[in-house]
């Protein structure tokens, strides 16, 4: 099956959740690219001296998606916020195994955006970020969603209102509270 445009990727995810392997492939061939760009958007926020690379942080998102074996994704947006979950893992995974390789130090840091840029000179601790998304999902699951999809997957405002089915005020409204929310959870960890 030829891909020639974004659009064919909702027959292509149906095939591939009807068990067919060569729609991944394509599916692949389709949105690696963007899944790089994400990737290096990501690693972009990492301080000077982490060890990873876009290509890794890509290749390890597409090693996740045959492991788990045709997901179920409707659209475009869907697959991506399928791909920012997958993203936010591995950062987080990878933070942990160098903060247990290195006994606590250097944790990996990365800014979540304007908002927390000011909470130190090297960002935010993605495992600190992680946490303090756990306790948010747990008072606001939505916010907390809106943040994972704009931050790790880097969905737009739109993409972002299309999967969680709401509008994009409300995605808007959300992302500034959520972002606020966070200010204040990981400023308050430092203190």
């Amino acid at each position: 099956m030829t891909v020639k445009c974004p659009q064919d990727i909702s027959g292509l995810l149906a095939a591939w959740s009807n068990g067919d392997e060569g729609a991944l492939r394509d599916i692949v061939s389709v949105v690696y690219p963007e899944l790089r760009r994400i990737a290096r958007q990501q690693l972009a926020r990492l301080s000077p001296g982490h060890t990873l690379e876009s290509a890794a942080l890509a290749n390890e998102a597409y090693l996740k998606l045959i492991r788990a074996r045709g997901i179920h994704c409707e659209t475009r947006a869907h697959f991506f916020a399928r791909c920012a979950q997958m993203i936010r893992r591995i950062l987080v995974d990878h933070a942990r195994n160098n903060m247990y390789a290195k006994r606590g130090g250097d944790a990996v840091r990365v800014p979540l955006d304007e908002a927390l840029r000011c909470t130190g000179p090297d960002g935010v601790e993605v495992l600190a970020l992680d946490q303090a998304l756990e306790s948010l999902s747990k008072i606001d699951r939505r916010k907390s969603h809106v943040v994972e999809l704009r931050f790790f997957g880097g969905l737009n405002v739109e993409e972002t209102a299309e999967v969680l089915e709401i509008s994009p005020e409300t995605v808007q409204r959300d992302w500034k509270m959520a972002k606020t929310w966070l200010f204040r959870e990981l400023t308050k960890k430092r203190d």
